[in-house]
């Protein structure tokens, strides 16, 4: 495959331009992730402004080095690292992430998590698979006759939003909502975001809030059993969630758990058609193939941590407060690490890919995600051995998530 026209590595200086944006980029990013590592596994991408990580030791080593963080400002004010003040019309989605595990540091984190784990973690993830196996056989008994589907729309996207909001308790009628508040909200991380996709995501933070609220008000006069209810009454060392971090889970619950999980489940099924899998190699697969698929063409290509204090690391220097990205689809194709890396292999003895992340901040929701592929994927095959791509998958140009518009297929 060519590297993008957009590409410029000078390997002197480990500087690197490339647009995030640039088409070949965003449907084939592994041939530019391979020239950049191969020249300078720790660059600055200069369209980022910001130092990143492409080699798998690095990644994995930064996810864990406690010199970095998700967020800075619990060890130096605004003023002291010259950073402007709030845009005033982000303050409402400021506001949700401001209450986010996935954006806090400990002590902050430590209690966050220990309090969310009691409540998502002991309700045995696993009691959940008798469900996500009825669930894609509705799915698929809703297509099987059609001879042709776009999965993405048919079945990658209804399985974790159903499967959240029956978590929560919310109405499954509810799903169109929470996908639409879900993609304003989440279009805000990607690389270039316009004062539109600003206002749409700010009004989805308030009207997702609002409703959440509401719901959160009949949950404690009659709790229920689901994570709504466990999540108000869970209790560490008398420590609670409060209402606004309690509605900042929900949301991150729903916005991470279901964004990633949609685009594991159609990255994982065209990468198995393309390297020519059959039905029986599928539903034996089991974890070695759930592995695989997330390991060969993650959903997240990158995560962001600020420098807790100076640091230098090879040509890199931090200032407290600069950011560093984690290229995890560069990670995860390092040959150092994985030998035939471009190669989609189930025979890998469980390479510790850093599709989840890593150290405090690694994705709580893992065990649901790994099922739902687990389950759903196998069932798909079984049911449908003739499943082909009809025409070549188009991914989205939202770096830097990575996942497919549509994906096509016949049967």
């Amino acid at each position: 495959m060519s590297l993008p026209s957009s590409l410029r590595i000078d390997a002197a200086r480990a500087a690197v331009s490339l647009s995030p944006t640039d088409a070949v980029f965003v449907q084939h990013p592994y041939p530019a992730y391979r020239a950049i590592r191969e020249a300078c596994p720790l660059f600055f991408w200069e369209e980022y402004g910001c130092w990143c990580a492409a080699s798998h030791q690095t990644v994995f080593d930064l996810f864990r080095d406690r010199r970095f963080g998700r967020e800075v400002l619990h060890v130096a004010s605004r003023a002291e690292l010259g950073w402007p003040e709030p845009q005033a019309h982000l303050a409402p989605f400021d506001a949700v992430d401001a209450h986010s595990m996935l954006e806090r540091e400990p002590p902050v984190h430590t209690r966050l998590r220990t309090l969310v784990n009691r409540a998502f973690v002991t309700r045995q993830v696993e009691r959940l698979r008798p469900r996500i196996a009825a669930l894609a056989n509705e799915l698929i008994d809703g297509f099987e006759g059609q001879g042709g589907v776009d999965l993405i729309e048919a079945f990658a996207t209804p399985i974790p939003v159903i499967l959240i909001a029956e978590l929560l308790g919310v109405p499954v009628e509810m799903a169109p909502q929470l996908l639409d508040w879900s993609h304003r909200m989440v279009a805000m991380y990607q690389f270039s975001r316009s004062r539109s996709i600003e206002d749409q995501a700010v009004a989805a933070a308030q009207d997702f809030s609002h409703f959440l609220r509401g719901y959160v008000e009949r949950r404690r006069a009659e709790p229920r059993d689901d994570l709504i209810s466990h999540l108000i009454a869970v209790e560490a060392e008398g420590d609670r969630l409060s209402e606004e971090e309690l509605i900042s889970t929900c949301i991150l619950l729903l916005n991470a758990g279901h964004e990633a999980t949609v685009h594991a489940i159609g990255n994982g099924v065209k990468s198995v058609l393309q390297a020519g899998l059959g039905r029986d190699e599928v539903v034996a697969g089991g974890e070695a193939l759930v592995e695989e698929m997330l390991r060969f063409d993650p959903p997240l290509h990158m995560f962001k941590r600020y420098a807790l204090e100076d640091v230098t690391l090879g040509p890199a220097t931090f200032r407290k407060g600069d950011q560093i990205g984690l290229l995890l689809g560069a990670a995860n194709h390092d040959p150092h690490r994985f030998e035939e890396p471009e190669r989609f292999l189930m025979t890998r003895q469980r390479p510790p890919h850093v599709s989840f992340g890593g150290g405090i901040h690694f994705c709580v929701g893992a065990p649901l995600a790994r099922l739902e592929l687990e389950v759903a994927v196998p069932i798909l095959f079984e049911r449908m051995p003739s499943l082909r791509l009809e025409g070549t998958p188009v991914y989205a140009d939202t770096y830097h998530f990575h996942g497919l518009k549509t994906l096509d297929l016949r049967w």
